[in-house]
């Protein structure tokens, strides 16, 4: 829809929004109407640099034309249905994302915690079969996220979110440790215990990878205890970081990873893979999902898969991401920048405000989010190029100067 085929203003939109939308957001004062590649336009074709692309979703570009193609083809043909009959491209996804990351079964969801929620449980159920009614214990990561349904909520190790905060007492069953320190994760472990949850990078928790010895340890640990391991790679999935998945960056492999966000392109979709004997966990009537392996997303999914892997957008991101983060650490104020792949964190000395260099970009029509008080992110589409890096540190620099002032 555009304002101009509608007869409205921004501003009926906006006043729409206020009066009927329940809001938990910080608008930014602006309509997105359309966007393509690396940017996002407003009504009046005004462009904005687009380095969040839609929260690490549309990976291979805004409105990338192959998965927009692939939307509209599967749209003439069958839009929605019960997971009862097979469809074309569940069965053709399914096949490309467990060849790719060399796992054995895939279940589909909507979202990013949705898949999280699902990896929880299918671990539990596993833990409860296998060994006992009381092997259900997960230990997750201090400032982790993992989503805002009660269970990925619960395994979140942020007591003080807002994600959790007046919502009553937590899902019982989780334990959480301090990230990147083996020991500490070690040691809370108990006999109930039948799985860890981590990020390979903590993404709200302020863009700090997990070291090497670290995630090694971890599956290490596991294998040695009878436990699973479990990959949250929702945010670093497909190519974000230098690599198809996170995990390979670590030369490891999760009994469960959970995926959401770039699998789709734009299309809401969520999954987990696992290996074939934890995923015999999930028997008919344990898990369900009525939109869950929707044939539009999946249509569009198999699409964007192909664009990442076929563009190499793994490599670009790894190379794209180095060159950008060496560029951001010779700005002003800068304590340190942080980065796997194109996922970015780029942390100020006490006297620059991430949320106030957040909104200068905007200012300047560059497009990036502020995590914690002098933090700011970035998560560009992948196929960001050095000169578009250019762009965006000249504008986080303006900012920062005037900031000075």
């Amino acid at each position: 829809m555009k304002l101009k085929d509608i007869g409205l203003t921004f501003q009926d939109i906006k006043d729409k929004v206020n009066k009927y939308m329940i809001e938990t957001y910080e608008r930014f004062d602006f309509l997105a109407e359309t966007a393509e590649g690396m940017y996002i336009y407003d009504e009046n074709k005004t462009p904005y640099l687009d380095f969040y692309a839609g929260i690490a979703v549309n990976s291979a570009g805004n409105c990338n034309p192959k998965v927009v193609a692939a939307a509209k083809d599967q749209l003439d043909d069958i839009m929605h249905t019960f997971n009862y009959p097979y469809t074309i491209p569940q069965a053709l996804l399914a096949e490309k994302v467990c060849e790719t990351i060399g796992m054995d079964k895939i279940f589909y969801q909507n979202s990013g915690t949705e898949a999280n929620e699902a990896m929880i449980k299918m671990a539990r159920k596993y833990g409860i079969e296998k060994y006992g009614p009381n092997r259900y214990h997960i230990v997750t990561a201090k400032m982790g996220f993992h989503g805002r349904t009660f269970g990925a909520m619960s395994a979140t190790g942020q007591p003080g979110n807002g994600c959790q905060v007046g919502f009553g007492p937590m899902t019982y069953g989780f334990s959480y440790a301090p990230y990147n320190d083996l020991q500490a994760f070690k040691d809370a472990c108990t006999e109930n215990t039948i799985a860890i949850m981590v990020e390979p990078v903590q993404g709200e928790g302020g863009v700090h990878p997990a070291t090497m010895e670290f995630m090694q340890g971890l599956r290490k640990f596991c294998d040695e205890n009878d436990m699973l391991l479990l990959i949250d790679e929702v945010q670093t999935g497909w190519c974000r970081t230098g690599a198809v998945m996170s995990y390979m960056n670590y030369g490891i492999k999760p009994d469960i990873v959970s995926m959401a966000k770039a699998l789709g392109g734009g299309m809401p979709i969520g999954a987990i893979c696992a290996t074939a004997e934890v995923a015999k966990a999930f028997t008919a009537g344990s898990h369900g999902t009525t939109f869950g392996g929707h044939p539009v997303s999946c249509a569009a999914a198999l699409a964007e898969v192909n664009e990442l892997l076929d563009r190499d957008l793994a490599g670009n991101a790894k190379k794209v991401g180095d060159y950008f983060a060496a560029k951001l650490e010779k700005l002003p104020h800068v304590k340190e920048v942080r980065h796997q792949g194109l996922l970015v964190g780029v942390e100020f000395d006490d006297t620059i405000g991430g949320v106030d260099v957040k909104h200068g970009c905007l200012d300047r029509h560059l497009l990036i989010t502020a995590i914690g008080a002098h933090i700011i992110r970035m998560i560009p589409p992948l196929i960001v190029t050095e000169e578009e890096c250019d762009k965006a540190v000249a504008i986080i620099e303006d900012t920062i100067k005037s900031l000075e002032k």
